[in-house]
C-alpha cells in the first residue's frame, strides 16, 4: 500500500479512537441529566428541558461512537459462517459489504447536511415546551456519520490489504 494511504488508515483510526473514548463519557452525563430529571420531579418543580437534553446526549453518544465501534469490531454482526473463514476470506466478504455501507452513509451524510444546513439557515427549534434549536445535535450527527464514512473507507482499505495478503497493523 503506498505510504499515503495508511497515514490515512492511521488518522482516521487515531482520531476516531480519541473521539470515541471521549463519547463514552456522554452515558454518564446522560445519566447525570436522568438523575437530576428524576430528583427535579420527586421534590421540586420538574424541569422541562431534562428528557430531550437526554436524548440529545443518548444521540451524540450513539453517533460519535459508531465510528469507534467499527474500528473495534465491537458492533453487531451476523455470523454464521463468518467466525469459520479464513481471514482472508472474511476480509473479501468485508470488501464487498464495506462498498454496500460506504454508499449508504455517503447517502446519510448528503441527508443529514441538508437537513443541518437548513437547521442553521431557518433556526429550527424543536416542537416541545422547551424548544431548543436543532442545529447542534444535527451538527453532531453529521459529524458522527462522516466519521463512520471515514472509518468505513478505512476499513475498506485495510481489508483489501489483508486480501492481497499484506496487512496494515
Amino acid at each position: 500500500m503506498p505510504r499515503g494511504v495508511i497515514m490515512f488508515v492511521r488518522l482516521v483510526d487515531g482520531f476516531n479512537r480519541r473521539v470515541g473514548t471521549v463519547a463514552m463519557y456522554l452515558v454518564f452525563v446522560m445519566m447525570g441529566i436522568l438523575f437530576y430529571s428524576s430528583i427535579s420531579k420527586a421534590f421540586l418543580l420538574p424541569a422541562n428541558w431534562t428528557l430531550e437534553s437526554a436524548q440529545f446526549a443518548m444521540a451524540a453518544y450513539f453517533m460519535l461512537g459508531g465510528a469507534f465501534a467499527m474500528q473495534t469490531g465491537d458492533h453487531v454482526r451476523m455470523d454464521l459462517f463468518y467466525s469459520s473463514w479464513s481471514l482472508r476470506r472474511r476480509a473479501a466478504m468485508d470488501v464487498l459489504t464495506a462498498v454496500a455501507l460506504i454508499t449508504y452513509l455517503a447517502f446519510m451524510l448528503y441527508g443529514g447536511l441538508s437537513s443541518t444546513t437548513y437547521a442553521i439557515q431557518y433556526g429550527e427549534k424543536s416542537f416541545t415546551a422547551w424548544a431548543p434549536y436543532m442545529w447542534p445535535i444535527k451538527v453532531t450527527m453529521t459529524f458522527g456519520i462522516l466519521l463512520m464514512l471515514l472509518q468505513s473507507v478505512a476499513n475498506l482499505i485495510k481489508d483489501v490489504a489483508q486480501v492481497r495478503g499484506k496487512p496494515i497493523a
